[in-house]
């Protein structure tokens, strides 16, 4: 089989923090699938990572022996006919797009003596609002793949369809009762032992992953994803959920991207539009500054293990590091950084041992055991998060 790599490089994996500060590019969710599992979906092999050091234990990378392997560069997405070109390169041999490489075959450190260009404009995410921006063509790509010759499960007729029933999917042992669920604006898909609630009106496209639940009432608009064993509730617009996190009651999130094993509680509010309507700016981690985005919309992008307390106000293009606690009243800043705990009024740093005995607890209510490896990545990120503030 294909030896497959997927490389992180640096300038967007820097891009992209805070999200990438506890995983490798290929492992953000954008549509249904995560970017690794498009790839696994579409190019058959054993797959392995380029990232950054202090991942390696958690996300090692395996090189052929031989020195054939396929290089990918992880922010771009698959599609038949990159992988057709894929298949047909030969070892020193690179494909790319307006100069840069997508893919290439030999080993990381190969010079390419010939750049093969693709002949379409690939989908690439390389800053953290295109995840929310591409997210209607992912899920829309993904439901395609993922459904193609297959058959929906029943959908209880308690439900309300408008549109094309036929842009539903619904996977085994996931249940849907009372819903209102409109297609006409893209597919949902419901993945395997996910619920819907009565009461909840649903636009795609929209994705509920595994295990995930969309809780009684709730409003959620296209194009959003809800990862695996997420809980949501409230009104939700173009967001998209990585996994493990939950917005579980009543409050606003929209244009935002939120990691793993975070918590929006009752009646927090982001703002995803400024009063005056003008463009927002963004922090930026590798500029140190908050960066021009040419958006009008766009609201919170969380790291892993962060939270808010009930009734927080997140204010328009805010950027929140790893295992922050945000309360209490007033607007927190636009850009807090990782390891903080406080309010408008002030923050100050949360000791590394309370951060992992606080995320010890919060995985154990999903029975799930904080490793020793993600102690570690938390114990570096600990040590070098003075260089990211």
């Amino acid at each position: 089989m294909l030896n497959i790599i997927l490389k992180d490089c640096r300038a967007v994996r820097d891009n992209l923090l805070p999200l990438t500060f506890t995983r490798p590019v290929a492992d953000i969710r954008v549509g249904i699938r995560t970017i690794r599992e498009k790839w696994e979906s579409m190019l058959p092999g054993v797959y392995s990572y380029a990232t950054e050091e202090y991942l390696a234990n958690k996300f090692p990378c395996i090189n052929n022996p031989q020195g054939d392997s396929i290089i990918i560069s992880a922010h771009f997405l698959p599609t038949p006919n990159i992988i057709r070109c894929i298949n047909s390169l030969a070892v020193g041999e690179a494909l790319a797009y307006n100069g840069e490489v997508i893919a290439a075959r030999g080993t990381l450190s190969t010079e390419y003596t010939r750049l093969i260009e693709v002949d379409e404009i690939p989908v690439a995410i390389r800053n953290l609002y295109d995840i929310f921006l591409n997210n209607a063509i992912a899920i829309d790509f993904d439901f395609n793949l993922m459904t193609k010759g297959r058959d929906s499960a029943a959908l209880s007729p308690s439900n309300t369809v408008i549109g094309d029933p036929r842009k539903i999917f619904v996977e085994d042992d996931a249940t849907v009762e009372g819903a209102i669920i409109n297609t006409t604006h893209g597919p949902v898909y419901i993945g395997r032992g996910a619920e819907i609630m009565e009461g909840s009106c649903i636009r795609g496209p929209f994705a509920l992953c595994e295990g995930a639940e969309v809780k009684m009432g709730a409003k959620i608009y296209g194009a959003t994803t809800i990862g695996p064993h997420c809980k949501v509730g409230g009104e939700i617009a173009n967001a998209v959920f990585i996994g493990y996190s939950n917005k579980a009651h009543d409050g606003f999130i929209g244009n935002a991207v939120i990691g793993e094993w975070c918590n929006l509680a009752a009646g927090c509010v982001v703002s995803n539009l400024k009063n005056d309507y003008s463009e927002v700016k963004l922090w930026n981690y590798p500029a140190r500054r908050f960066l021009r985005t040419g958006l009008q919309f766009c609201g919170l992008f969380m790291g892993d293990h962060s939270k808010t307390g009930i009734n927080t106000m997140i204010n328009t293009a805010t950027v929140v590091g790893v295992g922050v606690n945000l309360h209490g009243a007033g607007y927190p800043r636009n850009f807090v950084p990782s390891f903080m705990e406080g309010s408008s009024a002030g923050l100050y740093e949360v000791p590394v041992s309370k951060f992992i005995d606080t995320a010890r607890k919060v995985m154990a209510r999903r029975n799930i055991a904080l490793s020793q490896v993600d102690i570690e990545i938390f114990e570096t990120l600990y040590r070098i998060t003075d260089d990211f503030k």
